[in-house]
């Protein structure tokens, strides 16, 4: 046996050989441990029991077997997850809760600097318009608040007419025929036209033609010549009558349109352009008219035709223009002339109803003052009296000639255009006032006006002197049919 003792072993004889021993498996390698308790010197390490038999191994110890780890459970693993999951979302509501405050923050902290800035913004406003005067726009019809020309065309073309006449008159040679055109526009469904005076005055036949080519003869029903203005009937029913507006809130720059037959040939043409000027005092046979100026070509045979704003309503009726050369040559381009709707709604009324007009008459011949000559002897400006006729309403009330009418039934009187639209307000048989200034002095007269004169006897309501200056002459009627 061999023995272990302070760490240094100590090997026994080697005993005779003996005859080989057939090879036989190995034994197992088996340590025998004795204790102190067998007789044998106790070993130095407390925890090392002496061996016995002989160990194949090279090295004099060997460690007792480990024992295999143990698995780990899936437990722990799943804790440690649960654990770190619960770490973020506790970080995550940290920061969310942060941040929600500090834009609540922020928010509450802009919110008080916009009202802050929106009170200051409304301070200086305020001082800004106390500063600042009123001023009242006019209310026309710029080009927007309507239709555009495209869209005017296409609703108003079918209620604008060409008119053809044939005319009968006196020449050199006898009695001669000829031809003469305009335009006109529908005023209701039943057949009833309005046109220029001048474009059917001595006509024997009057054919109208509709937008869709049909054609229909014509009757004459009543005509005002002072105001240019005719109204006539055809046999038809149904018929697409234009829009009737007002021309009281047109101002300088609206945009307007014109549909006519220029030329007599070229029928349904629109033309298209802007209010170029109001209370134009147009002269044509010894005749004064208030007009519309537009830079919309006006052409011969656009005579009695419609000038329509940009909702489709009928603001006036084109008559005249300016065409040729001044005296140095000068080229007369875009001066085009339309009567205010407003100026004869009440007299197409009377054409209509009674065949003549039944308009409030004066009975006086007035001419506008000369405003060089007012000043220099401290005249007013007004309507001048040349002639009183006798018997009317004017020579009844005690007007007289020399006198300056400036105020008729509370409104201002300063030319002819503005006595002529005065008694528009009134009917035969009304009684208002008549403000006037006679050798200086100032007084007012009441006065009840007549019934205008018929046409075949009357004169115009306001006639105009003999030598008056006639700016169209004789281009007006070659240009407008008659």
């Amino acid at each position: 046996m061999d023995t272990f003792e302070n760490n240094e072993m100590h090997q026994a004889p080697i005993p005779p050989q003996e005859p080989p021993i057939p090879p036989q498996e190995p034994p197992q390698t088996s340590y025998t441990y004795q204790s102190a308790a067998a007789g044998r010197k106790e070993s130095p390490y407390a925890d090392s029991p002496y061996m016995t038999g002989t160990p194949r191994q090279e090295s004099p110890y060997q460690h007792p077997p480990q024992k295999p780890p143990k698995p780990r459970s899936g437990r722990g693993f799943v804790r440690g997850l649960l654990s770190l999951l619960l770490v973020c979302a506790l970080v995550a509501g940290g920061c969310f809760i942060t941040i929600r405050q500090n834009n609540l923050a922020w928010s509450q902290r802009l919110s008080s600097m916009e009202n802050q800035h929106r009170s200051e913004l409304d301070d200086l406003q305020a001082q800004l318009d106390a500063l600042k005067p009123e001023v009242s726009l006019p209310s026309g019809t710029a080009a927007q608040e309507g239709m555009t020309p495209g869209q005017l065309y296409q609703s108003c073309a079918d209620s604008v007419v060409a008119i053809s006449t044939t005319v009968e008159a006196t020449g050199f040679y006898g009695p001669a025929s000829g031809t003469a055109s305009g335009s006109g526009f529908i005023l209701s469904e039943d057949g009833y036209v309005v046109t220029n005076y001048h474009v059917v005055e001595n006509a024997t036949e009057i054919q109208v033609t509709l937008h869709d080519g049909q054609e229909f003869a014509a009757q004459l029903v009543g005509k005002d010549s002072s105001n240019d203005i005719a109204v006539l009937k055809m046999d038809a029913q149904d018929l697409p009558a234009a829009q009737i507006g007002s021309s009281e809130a047109l101002v300088i720059g609206d945009m307007v349109a014109a549909i006519g037959n220029p030329l007599g040939e070229l029928s349904a043409t629109q033309t298209v352009g802007y209010i170029s000027g109001i209370n134009r005092e147009v002269t044509t046979d010894n005749t004064i008219i208030n007009m519309i100026q537009t830079d919309a070509a006006i052409n011969p045979g656009n005579s009695g035709g419609p000038l329509f704003n940009m909702r489709g309503e009928v603001i006036g009726i084109t008559t005249a223009k300016y065409s040729g050369t001044t005296d140095s040559g000068a080229s007369i381009e875009g001066i085009g002339f339309a009567i205010p709707i407003d100026d004869v709604k009440g007299i197409i009324a009377d054409l209509v109803d009674f065949g003549y007009v039944t308009g409030a008459y004066l009975g006086v011949t007035v001419e506008n003052m000369d405003t060089a000559a007012a000043s220099k002897y401290s005249l007013p400006i007004g309507a001048y009296v040349r002639s009183v006729e006798p018997g009317m309403a004017a020579d009844r009330a005690g007007i007289q000639p020399k006198d300056i009418i400036v105020e008729l039934g509370g409104k201002t009187v300063s030319s002819i255009t503005d006595l002529t639209r005065a008694l528009r307000n009134y009917k035969a048989g009304d009684t208002t006032t008549v403000t006037l200034v006679r050798g200086g002095s100032q007084m007012t007269l009441e006065v009840t006006l007549d019934e205008k004169p018929q046409e075949t006897t009357q004169e115009p309501s306001v006639p105009v002197l003999p030598d008056s200056e006639d700016i169209l002459g004789d281009a007006f009627r070659k240009f407008f049919g008659n």
